[in-house]
């Protein structure tokens, strides 16, 4: 269709715009095209013509719609096709209808556009943009919509002969036409290298900025093509030079870089853009953290990290948890400690959980002088242990010889009520029983006993031979919890 409008020296000459053929089925598309069942705050006159366009026989829509006495104000007219996609041979008769009645507005005749091509009825919708043209309401927003309608069916060569033919219709190809086809392009899965011919043929002719080469950069970055990446990336500041506004292009040669494994690479990229004052934006921190953490490389994300972040860009909470926690499960203390530090400078304040990771990576470590101090520290700020960290902890204090931050620990689970308490029940008797402090193992285990807080039968018998090595009154000590616990 297009090839033959590109040919066709009548070009220019009048065609109205018409219904298919009467033989034609109506076109039944996918869900993501929207229906009037969709959007329930329409207004009560376009829910009335929707049930029209319907329910009616395809012979009966016009005589239908004028009986229900609405007016087809241009109004009226867009909100009803922006929920009839699926009705596509409703649509036309409505749309031919209410044109009948009321002259209607260049965005009325755009969605039509939009319309048809979606549901590649594309005979009818040149013959709409004929119509358009001829009634001086075409623009280059419809040649945006017929560019996404031909790549999201395939017809790439159809959305090319579009744009090309475009100057014929009084509509300029300017870069923002040029912008708008190699976005619908790269839209689709596995198409950059169509975008990529499209742009190499033009890029001469018309002026291009930042923009194209973004778009491009963000379909390399969707399948992951380094190379590709590399010689667009190259080619932009050849052209375009650096430019503080083309951040959707550092973000996406960043993190295909990122992604692909060449982190390496994306530091030196990143240190080259900060050098000549531009900064890629928050998008890329946090999809380089996202690829960071399943590749477990704290070394690069901290890099990177304090590149962008030292650049001006303001991390939010959740990316400082997500990189303290990748820091601290690799034993990166210092680094967590001062991002930690820095977190309130950028409004960030730490939560539980930014508390919670740093908290496991000093048990884990094995710090015991600085997992005591900051326990205190996150009860001090409110942001207690998970239950978990509690029994890890009470553990790591007993075999690191600080019993007492350990009890304080306990202690402080049962005043707050943290469940669940088990684990750290039985890592606290085990831990006392061992330093023979069989008189506080009794006292708290009849306490938890009294709180229906389950004592393993492992750390019964583990107690039995403490109690059992001390002989005399202990054994009998032991007997009685024992027998408590069995009946409990």
């Amino acid at each position: 269709m297009v090839e033959a409008m590109a040919e066709n020296p009548k070009i220019g000459v009048k065609k109205p715009f018409k219904l298919p053929p009467s033989s034609s089925p109506p076109l039944v598309k996918s869900p993501r095209l929207p229906v009037h069942l969709d959007a329930p705050d329409i207004s009560p006159a376009a829910k009335t013509v929707c049930k029209v366009l319907v329910r009616a026989s395809p012979n009966d829509v016009e005589a239908a719609l004028s009986a229900t006495g609405v007016v087809p104000s241009p109004e009226l007219v867009q909100e009803v096709l922006r929920v009839s996609y699926n009705y596509p041979s409703s649509a036309i008769k409505f749309f031919r209808w209410a044109r009948q009645l009321a002259k209607q507005s260049a965005y009325s005749w755009n969605l039509m556009v939009d319309l048809l091509g979606k549901n590649e009825l594309f005979d009818q919708m040149w013959n709409a943009i004929r119509t358009m043209r001829e009634e001086k309401v075409l623009s280059l927003p419809t040649f945006v919509s017929v560019f996404g309608s031909y790549c999201s069916a395939g017809r790439f060569k159809d959305a090319i002969k579009s744009f090309e033919v475009m100057d014929r219709y009084d509509v300029e190809k300017d870069v923002v036409a040029v912008n708008s086809l190699l976005s619908a392009i790269c839209t689709e899965e596995n198409q950059t290298s169509k975008a990529w011919e499209f742009f190499k043929k033009h890029k001469e002719k018309i002026p291009l900025d930042g923009d194209s080469y973004a778009i491009l950069l963000e379909g390399w970055e969707k399948e992951g093509n380094v190379e590709k990446a590399e010689v667009t990336f190259d080619e932009m500041v050849k052209r375009v030079g650096w430019n503080p506004e083309n951040v959707s292009a550092y973000d996406a040669f960043l993190i295909t870089l990122v992604r692909r494994g060449q982190s390496a690479e994306a530091v030196k990229v990143l240190l080259e853009i900060k050098n000549n004052g531009c900064s890629p934006g928050l998008k890329f921190l946090s999809n380089a953290l996202d690829s960071l953490i399943n590749q477990n490389d704290a070394t690069h994300a901290i890099l990177l990290w304090d590149i962008a972040v030292g650049n001006g860009l303001v991390p939010n909470l959740i990316m400082y948890n997500a990189i303290i926690g990748l820091l601290s499960e690799k034993g990166k203390i210092e680094d967590s400690f001062r991002l930690l530090d820095a977190m309130v400078f950028h409004g960030a304040f730490p939560n539980s959980l930014t508390y919670n990771l740093i908290f496991s990576c000093l048990i884990k470590n094995k710090k015991v002088k600085e997992a005591s101090q900051f326990f205190r520290e996150m009860v001090k700020n409110e942001c207690p242990p998970t239950p978990s960290n509690c029994a890890a902890a009470i553990t790591m204090l007993f075999d690191g010889y600080d019993p007492e931050t350990a009890i304080d620990i306990w202690n402080f689970m049962v005043d707050n009520n943290i469940k669940p308490m088990d684990a750290s029940a039985n890592a606290l008797l085990i831990g006392l029983c061992d330093l023979d402090r069989l008189t506080e193992v009794r006292r708290f285990a009849d306490d938890m006993l009294d709180q229906r807080i389950g004592i393993f039968e492992s750390t019964m018998k583990f107690l039995r031979n403490g109690f059992y090595q001390q002989r005399g009154r202990f054994r009998d000590s032991y007997d009685s919890l024992f027998r408590r616990w069995r009946d409990s």
